[in-house]
Order: structure tokens, then sequence, then C-alpha cells
């Protein structure tokens, strides 16, 4: 089943400032990932999937 990034920090009851804390970007960025205006690199695509317990083909990056 894969999910949307915004899924995903829904599901872990946090708002996009602490979601991009976890992944060490800025809030603006996170909800540039969720909106489909950019995307993350390999490094931040690796660390979504530890921080969030879930694999790169799990994740829907369309808003």
């Amino acid at each position: 089943m894969t999910m949307t990034l915004k899924a995903l920090r829904a599901n872990q009851d946090l708002n996009q400032e602490d979601a991009a804390k976890k992944i060490g970007v800025t809030k603006w960025t996170w909800a540039n990932y969720e909106n489909g205006k950019s995307f993350p690199n390999i490094m931040t695509i690796k660390k979504i999937e530890k921080e969030f317990d879930v694999k790169y083909s799990d994740i829907n990056f369309l808003p």
C-alpha cells in the first residue's frame, strides 16, 4: 500500500515542522515535497525511510 508524505506525517501525529525536523529539512522544503513542487534527493529519501519506517516503493511523492 502506498502512502503520501502527508499521510505518513499524519500517522505519526506530526505537523510539517516536526516532520521536517525528523529528516533535517526546513518546514518549507517538507511542504514542497508534500505538494509535489519538489522532490527529495536520495539521501533525504533514505532519512524518510528510516524515520517513518517505510520503504521507498511504498511512498507516493505526488500530492
